[in-house]
């Protein structure tokens, strides 16, 4: 499960930085809802680190509020599955 979030996240990670290279560029963008999925599933702490380190998203409501609820309900899972299952 650890090797999945890893790289569900290095994913997302990358995905940030390679779309605001692509905006910085004037060439075709990677869909908002890809980028919102990846953190949906499971690369919830590497959308986060991208939006800070790309400086990508800052700005988006469904960016800066989205992206750390879906780290708090991801979270809440893993805990509940790690100590009430």
């Amino acid at each position: 499960m650890l090797i999945y979030f890893a790289s569900i996240s290095l994913l997302s990670f990358a995905l940030f930085g390679i779309d605001k290279r692509r905006a910085r560029r004037g060439m075709w963008r990677i869909p908002e809802s890809t980028l919102l999925l990846t953190a949906l599933l499971g690369g919830s702490i590497g959308a986060f680190i991208g939006m800070r380190v790309f400086h990508h998203k800052t700005h988006h409501r469904k960016f800066t509020i989205g992206v750390p609820l879906i780290f708090l309900l991801e979270t809440g899972i893993i805990i509940y599955f790690c100590f009430f299952s």
